[in-house]
């Protein structure tokens, strides 16, 4: 992006030095409230890339807000040194407000993309990013935790064979790599027919604030910022554990219903043969032991006492080697 013209998102001009708020009008609720789409934009007076920070896609995801909103209390913005950061803390605000997943209307944002302006309400949030943001950006990382009573160890997500989102993604260098495929009108997908590379963060489980998830999130945003020269080195700490790629991943299920005991979780690495739970019958009568079927690092596990039989109960990662 040449960072030296006036930058107009949705009729708000935002010159090169300058930051500001951002506040787009999404649509109304019930009640007669106004919801917008507000964030923030940080602009440097020296050209670079144009970088999108979001969190809150989904409003009960609480460790991507506490990240950026760590970043918004450094101040680690206000004096970018290229380019331009777009920061948008919470997408979905009625999420939020209650402890929910999804809109209203029960659907899903990151499966709403490329949206309409006239849809849904998921679709108006959806539409207002690719309308108004993603024509301005370069870069994006988006930040998630796990949904539905799961965990995901700490992991960044890129799209395979997108050599540009994979540098970055290593640039991140979030305890495991993850190359995967987009899925259907999802924000990455959609990023993606506008030729924007993008990370999706994994960290944590919903309605939780994990510290140690938000510090590595923290960290991993630094790095990139600074891999893309738009931060300099004074808050950029280099890891201190290996970082792991994977291109496969699999899905244990559950064989059995019933209350489930898991011996393992997430972060270990299992060996083929190794029993990873137990489902318990609740009248005393059967126990069915989980058994790995192949070896591997649990990069997501499932805390949900009852499962039924097909539930996912722990998500499985094959280690590539060196990247």
């Amino acid at each position: 992006m040449d960072n030296v013209k006036d930058l107009e998102i949705a009729d708000q001009i935002f010159s090169a030095g300058e930051n500001g708020l951002l506040k787009i009008k999404v649509g109304s609720l019930t009640s007669g409230n106004m919801m917008y789409l507000q964030g923030y934009v940080y602009r440097s007076t020296n050209p670079g890339p144009t970088t999108l920070l979001l969190a809150g896609v989904h409003g009960d995801e609480i460790n991507g807000i506490e990240i950026i909103r760590r970043i918004l209390d450094k101040k680690v913005l206000d004096s970018i040194i290229s380019g331009t950061v777009i920061v948008l803390p919470l997408v979905n605000v009625f999420g939020f407000i209650n402890s929910s997943r999804y809109v209203p209307d029960g659907k899903d944002v990151n499966r709403s993309f490329p949206g309409a302006l006239n849809g849904s309400l998921a679709s108006r949030i959806a539409r207002t990013l690719t309308k108004y943001i993603f024509p301005k950006t370069d870069y994006i990382i988006d930040l998630h935790t796990a949904s539905d009573l799961r965990y995901n160890y700490p992991q960044i997500r890129y799209s395979k064979d997108d050599i540009v989102s994979k540098n970055l993604a290593l640039a991140f260098d979030a305890p495991y790599t993850i190359a995967s495929s987009h899925i259907s009108k999802s924000l990455r997908k959609s990023a993606g027919t506008f030729g924007i590379p993008s990370l999706i963060f994994e960290g944590g489980e919903s309605f939780r604030i994990d510290l140690n998830v938000v510090s590595l999130g923290l960290s991993g945003i630094f790095r990139c910022l600074y891999h893309l020269k738009q931060i300099n080195s004074d808050y950029v700490i280099n890891a201190d554990y290996k970082n792991i790629h994977m291109s496969k991943t699999n899905w244990v299920r559950a064989t059995y219903s019933g209350l489930f005991i898991s011996n393992k979780s997430s972060g270990e690495y299992i060996e083929k043969g190794h029993v990873l739970g137990t489902i318990n019958d609740p009248y005393g009568q059967k126990s069915k032991r989980i058994i790995a079927k192949f070896s591997g690092h649990i990069i997501g596990h499932n805390n949900a006492a009852v499962v039924n039989y097909g539930d996912a109960l722990f998500h499985i990662g094959i280690e590539d080697g060196t990247p």
